[in-house]
């Protein structure tokens, strides 16, 4: 089968390039429509979609994004225009992936084009700085794919057509070869992190699927915390177990290895019950490249791999984390249920391990009982267990279930075109 694939880019100063990858897309079999975000200049041909479609889609015009003397500015209009117009061509049928060609200008654009698009919708960037450190994570789509765009800011040759036809290939193919979502089972969105420091969800999925969940664990070391975050904001989920929030302590010091400021919000804000336990809270990741902050170089310390090292938070660290977790879940919407394992919250945190730090865990444990009380809305259960132990996954099991039996949450399979 055919697949068309939306082609944005600035045709003025692009023209060659994007038009080698629409070139590649039919050669090899799919359909392509084409979508010109470019201000100053006119595009060479006549792309589908033209530059005061898309300024008009934002409500205003080209004169008026050149009148506003400020190249931001501008590209913001023609952003706010192309996300809606992704949007509109493919809940309309129109397309069935998107794939955008930029620098940091038509990346910025592109970045919010792919968030217009669901889960499952093949969504590529080809861009000079793919990868780099300047695109903070929450702009990112759960699903997207970035290419480096080697050697091509200015004009045609080997190695950028090297980079072009691999990403024309790569969108095609996996708008040909995509299993998008069947929402046929409520899905329960897990945070975690690898087995070897939480093991949680060893004990839980299984007896979740037993009940009727589909169950999607997120690897909560930042991009995963995004992902996670973002699906719980389009409602994604019937119920959230996120039982690991070392994001959020990252967040608080400032590690790259953050899922940004909206964590731990999404899910409340949507109105789905959420069970949350402070999994990792005793741990900063850092970067494997970063030099450990003076701050940290006394506090226990480990180094996972090559990319991931951790360093341990003090007493008054976690306190101020549970403090501001509780003031995010202050806001939800739906039910919240803070679970306290009170032998420790990750699997070093344990008598004579190398994280283990009696004095911050009963902070934290203190501090628990201290904010979720004056706030007065969020039931805590404290488990006399370890995180890892299966005494605490009964536990939130049996949170869960009493939610099932109440009606809070639905665990029934959901028919096809509900």
């Amino acid at each position: 089968m055919s697949r068309t694939i939306l082609i944005i880019g600035t045709y003025d100063t692009k023209d060659d390039e994007l038009t080698f990858m629409a070139d590649t897309i039919r050669a090899q079999g799919g359909a392509v429509v084409t979508m010109d975000v470019s201000v100053l200049g006119e595009a060479a041909g006549s792309p589908d979609i033209s530059k005061h479609d898309v300024a008009a889609e934002a409500n205003s015009s080209i004169d008026a994004a050149i009148a506003c003397g400020d190249e931001n500015e501008a590209m913001q209009i023609m952003a706010r225009g192309a996300a809606s117009l992704t949007a509109s061509l493919y809940a309309g049928g129109r397309i069935d992936a998107m794939i955008a060609l930029g620098g940091s200008m038509g990346t910025d654009l592109a970045l919010d084009c792919a968030r217009a698009l669901p889960l499952g919708v093949p969504k590529y960037i080809v861009s000079t700085v793919a990868f780099s450190p300047i695109i903070p994570v929450d702009r990112l789509s759960p699903d997207i794919q970035m290419i480096l765009w080697a050697g091509g800011l200015y004009g045609l040759n080997s190695v950028c057509r090297a980079s072009l036809s691999q990403a024309a290939g790569a969108v095609l193919g996996a708008a040909m070869a995509v299993q998008s979502p069947r929402r046929d089972r409520p899905v329960i969105g897990m945070t975690s992190l690898g087995s070897s420091c939480l093991k949680y969800m060893t004990h839980l999925k299984e007896p979740l699927e037993e009940r009727g969940f589909e169950v999607a664990v997120f690897h909560a070391t930042g991009m995963g915390g995004m992902a996670f975050e973002t699906l719980a904001r389009q409602g994604y989920f019937a119920a959230v177990l996120d039982l690991c929030l070392a994001e959020l302590g990252n967040l608080m010091v400032g590690s790259v290895l953050s899922a940004g400021a909206d964590r731990l919000t999404n899910a409340g804000a949507a109105g789905i019950p959420q069970i949350v336990a402070p999994g990792c809270a005793d741990l900063i990741d850092f970067a494997g490249w970063q030099d450990i902050p003076q701050a940290y170089a006394d506090r226990p310390f480990h180094a996972h791999n090559r990319l991931i090292k951790s360093s341990g938070l003090s007493p008054q660290e976690r306190r101020e984390l549970i403090r501001d977790a509780a003031n995010r879940l202050s806001a939800a919407n739906g039910p919240v249920h803070f679970m306290m394992p009170l032998g420790g919250v990750e699997e070093w945190d344990r008598a004579g391990d190398v994280a283990h730090d009696p004095e911050g865990l009963t902070a934290m444990i203190d501090e628990v009982r201290l904010s979720m009380a004056t706030l007065g809305t969020v039931p805590v259960t404290e488990i006399d267990a370890h995180i890892n132990d299966a005494a605490f996954s009964d536990a939130v099991l049996k949170i869960l279930d009493d939610w099932i039996a109440a009606g809070t949450i639905n665990n029934r399979t959901i028919a096809a075109g509900e």
